[in-house]
């Protein structure tokens, strides 16, 4: 995922490069919700990794 957030930012300074303001805005936009989503997922797999480990064997 965290692939797909490099790409759009890539694309939106190339778009911002190229002056084409509502395109770059956009692409943005979807790198920062992408980025924002890869956080969550990882925040969430470090706690239950954690949680894993810590559990005494049955």
């Amino acid at each position: 995922m965290i692939g797909w957030v490099l790409t759009f930012l890539v694309l939106a300074l190339i778009a911002a490069v190229l002056g084409f303001g509502g395109i770059a805005s956009a692409f943005a936009g979807v790198a920062k919700i992408l980025f924002v989503i890869f956080l969550v997922l990882f925040v969430v797999s470090l706690i239950f990794g954690g949680l894993r480990r810590r559990r005494p064997p049955a």
